[in-house]
């Protein structure tokens, strides 16, 4: 049987919103500070491709919400947002048992459009790069 690391660094709680397609990839985890939202897992098996590598697509969709969360939380929620653009440049292979993080700056904040980036890092190695565009809409009540 394999060993697989399952501490969760300081400061990571569990993710405070979830949606039918995080559901299989929990538990996720996040840490919200002054200027952003990070996401973060302990990277498992269900994150896998065929080739047993992680998924681009989970790192497409944790891309895309934290680097949207980031914007509101900036915003100071009172927006919903959109993604209108997304764009992915994968640098690296991430292995299960390692903590993925997606750490986002937020580049531009406005009444109608929102842009930020992210890195996202395999136990702090670059895997990934991403970058979006937002749609600020008024929020529903």
């Amino acid at each position: 049987m394999i060993n697989v690391n399952t501490e969760v660094p300081d400061g990571f709680e569990r993710h405070f919103r979830q949606s039918p397609l995080t559901d299989p990839w929990e538990p996720l985890y996040s840490k919200r500070t002054e200027k952003a939202v990070i996401i973060g897992l302990r990277l498992a098996r269900p994150h896998t491709n065929s080739r047993g590598l992680i998924h681009g697509g989970l790192i497409a969709a944790l891309s895309d919400n934290a680097m949207g969360y980031s914007c509101a939380h900036i915003m100071g929620g009172a927006s919903s947002l959109v993604t209108i653009g997304l764009a992915l440049d994968f640098v690296g292979t991430a292995q299960v048992g390692q903590w993925l993080s997606v750490e986002t700056d937020v580049i531009k904040t406005g009444s109608t459009i929102c842009f930020a980036q992210c890195l996202i890092k395999a136990d702090d190695s670059i895997i990934a790069r991403a970058n979006a565009t937002f749609r600020v809409t008024p929020k529903k009540h």
